[in-house]
């Protein structure tokens, strides 16, 4: 499995940016995909999250600011992410869950349950 993430980089509060999350490697359906966010001195948190069975997770930090969706293939995804703030700087890493469980795509989704991880994104919000 691989997930190649691209996009972020560095923005004025306010403004939009949007990362994409391609996933390849694999035939299984049972699948969830999403991202998580680690800031300098604080744990990895999940951001967002979507499964094939059309659950959908955004942490409330987020909640109405951003929004997954597909790309060009089902197995892309995108995260926009609009209204930027401070707060929101950090590596986002695309995660792929699978089999997807009761915490796939919920406040419980852990990336202890997380079977693979993009290489990670850089997201800065400056004031």
């Amino acid at each position: 499995v691989q997930l190649v993430e691209s996009g972020g980089g560095l923005v004025q509060a306010g403004e939009s940016l949007q990362l994409s999350c391609a996933a390849s490697g694999f035939t299984f359906d049972d699948y969830a995909i999403g991202w998580f966010r680690q800031a300098p001195g604080k744990e990895r948190e999940a951001v967002s999250c979507i499964a094939n069975d059309g659950r959908e997770f955004y942490a409330d930090s987020v909640k109405g600011r951003f929004a997954i969706s597909d790309g060009n293939s089902k197995r892309t995804k995108i995260l926009r992410m609009n209204d930027l703030t401070p707060e929101d700087t950090a590596v986002y890493y695309c995660a792929l869950d699978s089999p997807t469980t009761r915490f796939s795509c919920s406040a419980a989704w852990a990336d202890h349950r997380v079977h693979w991880w993009g290489q990670g994104k850089q997201v800065t919000v400056s004031s």
